[in-house]
């Protein structure tokens, strides 16, 4: 099952039945997920942005923008508008091709995996994921991997309780560390 029909199908009316939500337009849904990574050796290294380019290019099947530095900052050696990282944006279907991979593929071939930590929602109850190795994606290719380097994803639902999208995220088969 995908994650249209797994939304549809599970999500929606469990949703509705646990917290009383009437319309199903109401029921709160995964609206986009946003992949981050952060480069210092950018500033100074143009080569690095084009690899991890490439990599985050092959992950997600769509090109990353260059996020720059808003501020200087001389302990860093940090100019205003240096190149500081890469960002991605996904929705629709994209989005969900990348959800669905994540969770079935990616996630359980990291190392020593025991579930993903259930308290890295913030108060807009968005959920938040760090991933230490690109390399537990398995379209990178180990041969041009020059540096191991970790990535941010952030889950962004539009409902503002972390409660239900902890338990959309569930229902969606996120899976959460068990508590003992």
């Amino acid at each position: 099952m995908n994650y249209q029909e797994i939304y549809q199908e599970t999500a929606v009316k469990t949703l509705m039945k646990e917290f009383g939500i009437k319309n199903k337009q109401a029921v709160p849904k995964l609206e986009k997920i946003v992949i981050n990574v952060g480069l210092k050796e950018a500033a100074s290294n143009k080569g690095v942005l084009d690899k991890v380019a490439e990599q985050i290019t092959v992950i997600t099947g769509q090109k990353p923008k260059v996020t720059r530095a808003k501020k200087s900052i001389a302990n860093f050696k940090l100019r205003e508008g240096d190149p500081i990282g890469l960002m991605v944006t996904l929705r629709g279907k994209r989005m969900e091709d990348f959800y669905s991979k994540l969770v079935t593929i990616t996630l359980p071939r990291v190392r020593d995996f025991h579930g993903v930590k259930d308290d890295a929602f913030d108060k807009g109850g968005n959920y938040t994921l760090g991933i230490t190795e690109q390399i537990v994606f398995p379209e990178i290719d180990y041969a041009k991997v020059d540096k191991i380097r970790g990535l941010e994803i952030s889950l962004v639902m539009n409902t503002k309780d972390a409660k239900i999208s902890r338990r959309l995220l569930t229902l969606l088969g996120m899976p959460f560390e068990k508590k003992s």
